[in-house]
């Protein structure tokens, strides 16, 4: 790689993007009152100055305030997979906002056992409950599993992604222990003592962490995605589930990301079988959404302990969690816009956009892979493809990332903005994917050339 001439090609789509994106410059600027100039810290994450405000989405197209439009790869890095404001979602949303009124009430409504029985079908997980946010799923799962087994610990792979919860926040040093990941803010205490970890696809490090009989469960995506994709090695998953069951640990899918999988994600299209599984973002349409499933076994167990607070200030539940606005997005969500017949279209579109991208890199000879799961497809600047966490991590090129997310933009197409991942959504169309192709054709010629 020419590092001169990816300097040279940055700054020209660095100038270009502030050419274009005069409106947002402006409103970012003026952004005095918000921590970092935006609602969320994490927006700051975005190639070049400043991120592009939005105007409008609907479907596979969203709009910034300058009037450019894009075809959304990103799909709010997951969030958005249904597309942008799906009709269904939006008359639930109506109807239950608006015309029957009550979003938060603390009532129970019927979606809500549609919705449960609906996962079942889908994951398997015999009984379900709610939450906001896959992170607030997952601390709720993590503390079920802890007050069931009565294990102090738990254990996640390095560099997997479970959102903010604090237990999840530790890699694989340099010597082969755990130590908390770069950049962890405000740790309650040092992570090792409520966590271990192991890499991802390595069955002999996390047998060794298990044989110390203090892990209440391992903590895993089925596939690792926020890191880049980095798919199981044959027999790794079932040997996860082997060692768990053989010293006492329970096992959570975390298929917030994996749902890209499948309509049942990773568990149901490689035949999992965890004791609880979390998910969250996709499944409300675009409406804050989350739930974790538990086995009917773990479920009886943990209703059957009389002195778990399960109901009042015992640590697991939220007000808003659960309420009728969310559940009733839910339901539409799995009814009529994420259905199988769409995984099925989405899966198609994403091996057309493999196959585009592997094209481009063949032909410029460059030692990058490309990774596909599901609607859910990512190229990586290695090859072979990263098989670890921490091999994934040390693929990163900043710089190269963010001239392509530049391009890219600059030419009317988003991916999202922590790392080189492209989703496919219902309204995603095959001229959408060869759109990709092309420019990302052209980026690769003028990054050689």
């Amino acid at each position: 790689m020419d590092r001169a001439r990816l300097q040279y090609l940055l700054a020209r789509e660095k100038q270009q993007a502030e050419h274009r994106g005069r409106r947002s410059k402006d409103a970012y600027a003026r952004a005095d009152h918000l921590f970092g100039r935006v609602p969320m810290t994490w927006m700051n994450k975005t190639a070049g100055a400043f991120p592009r405000y939005l105007a409008t989405a609907r479907g596979a197209r969203v709009t910034d305030i300058d009037g450019q439009e894009y075809i959304d790869f990103c799909l709010g890095d997951t969030g958005a997979m249904a597309g942008h404001s799906p009709a269904a979602v939006a008359e639930a949303v109506q109807r239950r906002f608006a015309d029957l009124g009550g979003a938060t009430a603390m009532l129970p409504t019927e979606d809500a056992e549609w919705v449960g029985a609906e996962l079942t079908r889908r994951f398997g997980l015999a009984r379900w409950s709610f939450s906001l946010t896959a992170t607030d799923a997952n601390r709720w799962a993590i503390r079920l599993a802890r007050a069931v087994t009565d294990r102090p610990k738990i254990l996640v792979n390095s560099y997997s992604y479970h959102g903010s919860v604090d237990e999840s926040l530790i890699v694989v040093g340099p010597d082969g222990r755990g130590v908390a990941r770069p950049g962890n803010v405000g740790a309650p205490c040092d992570v090792t003592l409520t966590s271990r970890v192991a890499e991802f696809n390595d069955l002999e490090q996390l047998e060794r962490e298990l044989a110390h009989g203090d892990v209440a469960a391992v903590l895993m995506e089925p596939a690792l995605t926020n890191i880049g994709i980095v798919l199981p090695e044959p027999g790794y998953l079932e040997g996860v589930r082997e060692l768990t069951r053989r010293h006492g640990t329970l096992l959570i899918n975390d298929e917030t990301h994996t749902f890209s999988a499948g309509p049942g994600g990773c568990t149901a299209a490689w035949d999992l079988e965890p004791d609880l599984l979390t998910i969250g973002k996709a499944i409300g349409g675009g409406i804050p959404a989350g739930a974790y499933g538990l086995s009917a076994e773990l479920a009886d167990r943990l209703l059957a302990r009389a002195d778990l607070d399960l109901i009042d200030m015992g640590g697991v539940g939220g007000t808003l969690a659960g309420n009728a606005l969310s559940v009733a997005a839910t339901r539409a969500t799995l009814e009529h816009v994420l259905t199988d017949e769409a995984f099925a279209r989405m899966a198609k579109l994403s091996e057309r956009f493999e196959a585009g991208v592997r094209a481009g890199i063949e032909a410029h000879a460059l030692p990058w892979s490309v990774s596909r799961l599901g609607a859910r497809t990512e190229y990586r600047f290695a090859s072979p493809a990263p098989r670890t966490g921490t091999e994934s991590a040390a693929a990163a090129d900043p710089e190269l990332e963010d001239f392509l997310h530049l391009y890219l933009a600059n030419r009317g197409i988003l991916l999202t903005p922590f790392h080189n991942m492209a989703l496919m959504c219902p309204d995603t169309t095959d001229q959408d994917v060869d759109t990709h192709t092309g420019v990302f054709a052209e980026a690769l010629a003028e990054l050689t050339g």
